[in-house]
């Protein structure tokens, strides 16, 4: 029995070194990534004009792979992370609040590999109000309400024509109307306009500007271990 095992043994372990002599041997495949490839993920933390400032990072999970020559080289569920490139607060008489977004690495989840890119926001879902305006990835925030505008400075005319008529007749409420209007105006342009808000889950595709080059190193098999014999 023993000599009809010692054969065995000795083929299964050479079984293994040449396994794993191939792997070794098998050469580091080049990956490329071709500017205008999409990257769609969801932020994996909120993000606002309110909160955030210019050098900011972010991060998202990335939901769908990316294939290189049929490889799948990101993985859904990679890590892609940036910083907040730009901030505009909303301004109180114009002006809409604007933030832009600048991705640079991206890290597979298994073998952690990172692939260093240059990409922006091209298309966002999920942020009430907020638009990609521009080229650039410039997120636009939402304006000013004008109908909530023309509500405030009516019910401001209103309550100063009241107040007039009963201070002073018909011509007091003439002008109470005028300064009650412009009253609501100016209480409306003190207030400040509304901020870009990102929730977390927010929807974000962005393009990759450069085509980005790396390599790909095969992962290790696992060497064969021959049980032992008692």
């Amino acid at each position: 029995m023993k000599r009809t095992f010692l054969p065995l043994l000795v083929t299964l372990s050479l079984i293994g070194v040449f396994s794993v002599l191939a792997v070794a041997a098998e050469p580091e495949e080049s990956v490329t990534i071709p500017a205008g490839t999409t990257i769609n993920a969801r932020l994996t933390m909120a993000l606002s004009t309110g909160a955030n400032h210019d050098g900011d990072p972010f991060s998202a999970r990335i939901t769908d792979p990316i294939f290189d020559k049929g490889i799948e080289v990101v993985p859904a569920g990679s890590i892609l992370e940036g910083h907040v490139a730009f901030v505009k607060e909303p301004g109180r008489v114009k002006g809409r609040a604007e933030m832009r977004l600048l991705a640079e690495t991206i890290t597979t989840p298994e073998d952690k590999a990172t692939y260093s890119i240059v990409a922006g926001l091209q298309d966002l879902q999920g942020a009430e109000g907020a638009k990609v305006k521009d080229q650039e990835g410039t997120i636009q925030g939402p304006g000013r309400d004008k109908k909530g505008t023309a509500v405030e400075t009516g019910v401001g005319a209103a309550v100063g024509a009241g107040v007039g008529a009963i201070a002073a007749g018909g011509k007091g409420g003439l002008y109470g109307l005028a300064i009650g209007g412009l009253a609501g105006l100016i209480h409306n342009m003190s207030k400040r306009g509304k901020d870009v808000i990102l929730p977390q889950g927010t929807e974000v595709t962005f393009e990759i500007q450069r085509t980005i080059s790396a390599k790909r190193v095969p992962k290790p098999v696992e060497p064969f271990v021959v049980p032992s014999s008692q």
